[in-house]
């Protein structure tokens, strides 16, 4: 049966739920994940660290040889007409060009997924799937925080996403926050899988204690759900929604492009949580 072909764009060492779903999109044989695309988060050195994360990640699973690694541009886009040439826009086009659907998921700014567009138009003609965590809730419902932040590291390359013909996913804020776990059920189901089990937890514990305000006992996963909507595309409630354009401060107002975006309203995370604990369980 064939396998589903899935690039990863991810600021991974910007916060720690990357590292979640990239293991679980890693450890799911139905996945063929054609490379990681190490991306940006906005600060000067984000990339380096978003690679060496990246590669700390496969090694830890095993799979360095078997993984390939391209690496996103250093930073955001100056504009919405000209592309960052990088090695990461350069495999999203060319992993285009080999026929049959190609999954996206980006779990940070779409820099990439933008430069990749302005550097071959055709892309958007392509079978081509963009998952995107990002963006601001929909239909007036309150944000948990302001601007949103895969948003606004690259508002000019979600703009240029956005009003192309790509079919974009988009799991906004309100839906990805959703994806709690407590510190309890980690240490249960998590830690005592092995180095990578082990490394995912402490990871996130150290982020926690490092940038949280306050002391706390969770911990949202949110980037995961674009690894589960690829597994399990019947397992959220979907919306279609006129493409938005995004102002400087991050907020949505009506576009022009004719074009729509499939907005995930609800999610599974039953289904989206307990499949990443039991392939983490039976990983090597």
């Amino acid at each position: 049966m064939q396998r589903t072909r899935l690039l990863i764009s991810t600021d991974a060492k910007n916060e720690a739920d990357d590292q979640f779903a990239i293991v679980h999109a890693l450890l799911s044989p139905t996945l063929d994940v054609r490379a990681v695309l190490p991306a940006h988060f906005g600060a000067p050195g984000s990339l380096a660290a978003s690679h060496e994360e990246a590669k700390l990640l496969l090694s830890l699973l095993g799979m360095t040889d078997r993984t390939p690694i391209a690496i996103g541009s250093p930073g955001p886009l100056l504009n919405e007409h000209d592309p960052i040439d990088s090695p990461a826009a350069r495999k999203i086009v060319e992993e285009s060009q080999r026929g049959g659907t190609l999954h996206i998921a980006a779990l940070g700014p779409l820099t990439d997924v933008a430069s990749a567009l302005l550097l071959d138009p055709d892309l958007a003609k392509r079978d081509v799937v963009v998952i995107w965590i990002g963006g601001p809730p929909y239909n007036n419902i309150e944000p948990a925080y302001w601007p949103e932040y895969n948003l606004s590291n690259d508002i000019h390359a979600a703009n240029v996403v956005f009003s192309s013909a790509m079919p974009v996913w988009q799991v906004p804020m309100d839906v990805y926050t959703l994806v709690g776990v407590s510190y309890d059920e980690l240490e249960h189901k998590v830690r005592p899988r092995g180095r990578i089990g082990d490394y995912l937890v402490s990871q996130l514990l150290d982020w926690n204690e490092r940038n949280m305000n306050r002391s706390v006992d969770f911990r949202s996963l949110g980037d995961s759900p674009a690894i589960g909507i690829v597994l399990n595309p019947f397992g959220a409630v979907w919306r279609r929604h006129p493409a938005p354009r995004f102002t400087a401060d991050g907020a949505m107002i009506s576009g022009s492009s004719g074009h729509t975006v499939r907005v995930c309203e609800r999610l599974d995370t039953r289904y989206l949580l307990e499949d990443f604990f039991a392939k983490l369980h039976r990983a090597p």
